[in-house]
């Protein structure tokens, strides 16, 4: 595994020198309902190479994003938007933590090809033009939409029709992101919304796990393949000062990922998907050539294309204002 990471950084330092949950409702199309074919679940294990790069040259109006080749349990600065620090890294038991200032970035919420489907959404099924030379991560939505507990919008126009109560990744159109439960603390009134994820109810809240991440697992937080509690496991949280953490690993109770999210000081949290084919996470390297997609997960499966190319399910990017 150490080599197929040494030859993954290799060919990608080459490129910078040169230039739902997996619900079991739908398993015919994929392995819990994924709507994607083996072997692009083959294709996928390629991807389980651990971060590590530097960036020598990249696009002059790119956000400047480097990932060490030692990532530890304390804050590592990971990109910087016109000089400021917008992003930094941890790992800590198992998670992998991404933060992002939302003074220098945006949270964009993308529709996949299937999830939710059809064309002319605002943000589309691949990272597009606009943001190509603005992206400092994505990452992975959430449950598929028929689950059950779960809502999306996106610039008017509804997919799933949103619930009180459910957690609610908040996106405004002035492009700041809040985190609560709808109809009971977002939204905020008066501020136009640009999209709206919901995703079962709060993971964590006022600081702390929710009481049901030990009891209630498999009922309260999505079903898992082989029905094991520790598997991978992704969310999306807010500190006190705005910032965003999105927080995955690749064996995880709901009680893991909840207290790993409230030790970075998040206050509200969102589970997004699970399962190891609908968890990951990338950076993007800027450089002559383009983007160059880094996971920042150890052991992730990945997603086809890196979320460069047209993915089937919905996802999130963070772009440099």
């Amino acid at each position: 595994m150490l080599k197929l990471a040494s030859m993954a950084l290799a060919a990608v330092l080459i490129a910078c020198l040169g230039g739902g949950c997996g619900s079991l409702s739908n398993a015919a199309s994929g392995p819990a309902g994924s709507g994607r074919s083996d072997s692009q679940h083959t294709n996928q294990a390629h991807t389980s190479r651990v971060a590590t790069v530097a960036l020598v040259r990249r696009v002059s109006s790119a956000p400047l994003v480097t990932v060490s080749a030692r990532i530890g349990s304390s804050w590592k600065p990971v990109a910087t938007v016109r000089g400021q620090l917008a992003a930094w890294i941890a790992q800590r038991s198992g998670v992998t933590l991404l933060r992002f200032d939302q003074h220098v970035v945006r949270l964009a919420l993308h529709a996949g090809s299937a999830e939710p489907g059809g064309g002319g959404w605002r943000y589309g099924d691949r990272i597009g033009p606009s943001e190509i030379h603005r992206v400092l991560a994505g990452f992975n939505g959430g449950f598929k939409l028929n689950y059950g507990s779960v809502g999306f919008l996106s610039y008017g126009r509804v997919a799933v029709p949103l619930s009180a109560g459910l957690g609610s990744i908040v996106t405004y159109r002035n492009g700041t992101t809040q985190i609560g439960a709808w109809h009971g603390g977002v939204p905020a009134a008066g501020k136009p919304i640009a999209s709206v994820r919901q995703n079962l109810h709060l993971l964590v809240d006022h600081g702390l796990p929710a009481a049901s991440v030990e009891s209630c697992v498999q009922t309260c937080w999505g079903s898992t393949l082989g029905g094991g509690t520790d598997v991978a496991r992704s969310a999306l949280g807010i500190t006190s000062e705005g910032q965003l953490v999105w927080a995955a690993g690749e064996s995880l109770s709901p009680a893991a990922l909840a207290r790993a999210l409230s030790a970075a000081g998040v206050q509200r949290a969102v589970e997004l998907d699970i399962n190891p084919f609908w968890v990951a996470g990338y950076l993007y390297v800027h450089h002559s050539g383009g983007p160059s997609a880094v996971p920042v997960v150890p052991g992730q499966h990945g997603i086809a294309g890196e979320l460069l190319e047209p993915d089937s399910r919905d996802f999130f990017t963070v772009l440099a204002n």
